[in-house]
């Protein structure tokens, strides 16, 4: 995942200032580690399953069809029943086999570089009890569910979906990368986050920036870099992330490229709220471009 220069916008807790501030005691707020991770895990994320030392030679056949997440934070899984990882946990019996879970998430939007993060979760492979269903894994708590493949017609010989079976991942480690670094992420944080309120409407409000307020967005350049908004909307203005905390945003132009992270004044944990704050972003930043470019 390439690195990018990035700058922050964040607003001053001191309400007296009125308007956007630069004070450099204000500390940006982001959502923790353990969060991001639990949001990568259970959204719209692609999945590789990997058991070290297991020779694969459909790598379909690893691709999760279904995954599904307890209370617990166990990773349950639905693999066509002939993938080399269901041979193996069953090969295995009672014994655990380690394994991998390697998640990519990528922007939903057009850009370069659209990876936006990683994560690797490791853990030990389990069989889940032959005839469960729903039922069973509800027991264990309320389900989050992401099915990346349903669509797909190839996941084993008899269509999609006609013969699976279920495995369990118990976690026992969390490495994550994404535009904050790289981080370790124990067990019990991770079991405890909760993923992002807005992750599930995530993709859909970002192609709606996109493609309704490129103009609003590239006012968003004033924030951070004056000299860049001097010269007027930057050539490329790209939506990238959005959780609870703020907004990322890509500014591209003939001399690079750089991203900013603008932080919202308060968290949001749902989309009425988001409206209400992106718009009063785009005041902040009309304000901004009109005093320091002299635009009107």
């Amino acid at each position: 995942m390439s690195r990018r220069v990035e700058r922050a916008a964040t607003v001053c807790a001191d309400e007296r200032c009125g308007r956007w501030c630069r004070h450099q005691d204000a500390v940006p707020a982001k959502p923790t580690g353990a969060s991001r991770a639990r949001t990568l895990a259970t959204g719209s994320s692609s999945a590789l399953l990997v058991i070290p030392g297991l020779t694969v030679v459909d790598p379909l056949s690893m691709l999760p069809a279904r995954r599904t997440m307890t209370a617990e934070a166990d990773i349950v899984l639905r693999l066509p029943a002939g993938s080399p990882a269901v041979r193996a946990v069953r090969h295995a019996e009672a014994d655990e086999v380690v394994a991998v879970l390697e998640l990519t998430d990528v922007a939903p939007v057009a850009v370069a570089d659209r990876v936006r993060s990683r994560a690797r979760i490791a853990g030990w492979l389990t069989p889940v009890p032959d005839g469960a269903d729903v039922a069973w894994l509800e027991e264990r708590g309320p389900l989050e569910e992401h099915s990346p493949l349903e669509e797909h017609g190839a996941l084993d010989d008899r269509g999609p979906l006609a013969a699976h079976s279920l495995l369990r991942l118990e976690v026992g480690e969390v490495w994550l990368e994404d535009a904050w670094g790289t981080e370790l992420v124990e067990p019990d944080d991770f079991a405890a986050a909760e993923p992002d309120p807005l992750a599930g409407h995530e993709a859909e409000l970002l192609q709606h920036l996109a493609a309704a307020h490129g103009t609003e967005l590239g006012w968003l350049c004033a924030l951070v870099d004056r000299h860049r908004a001097a010269s007027g909307v930057p050539q490329e203005v790209v939506p990238l992330a959005l959780d609870r905390f703020g907004l990322r945003i890509r500014f591209s132009d003939r001399d690079g490229s750089f991203d900013a992270r603008f932080q919202f004044p308060s968290p949001v944990t749902e989309v009425s709220q988001l409206r209400q704050a992106v718009r009063a972003l785009f005041e902040e930043a009309w304000y901004a471009t009109d005093q320091d470019c002299g635009l009107s």
